[in-house]
């Protein structure tokens, strides 16, 4: 059974649980072997569609990070401090 994840309740997967750099590092190794090997039609899909699936965790994990420094705030102590982002109005 998966777990629920911040992407909208849609199950967690394995790409989802990489640091983002780790992802992006995958990625580039897919495009390089896809770019680089004559693959089989199959592999090619394969490694196609495991690149799909980075690319959307590395964009929610971008889309993450954006809203919460839209979030973050100086006090008037100049201190930074997290406000509330109402979901709704967006």
């Amino acid at each position: 059974m998966s777990k629920p994840t911040k992407n909208g309740g849609a199950p967690a997967n394995a790409e989802n649980e990489l640091p983002f750099e780790e992802a992006i590092r995958k990625l580039e190794a897919i495009v390089e072997e896809m770019e680089g090997k004559d693959l089989p039609l199959e592999n090619l899909l394969a490694r196609f569609e495991e690149g799909t699936k980075l690319a959307k965790a590395c964009q929610i994990k971008l889309s993450d990070a954006e809203l919460k420094i839209q979030q973050l705030e100086k006090n008037a102590a100049g201190e930074m401090t997290l406000k509330p982002v109402n979901l709704a109005n967006e």
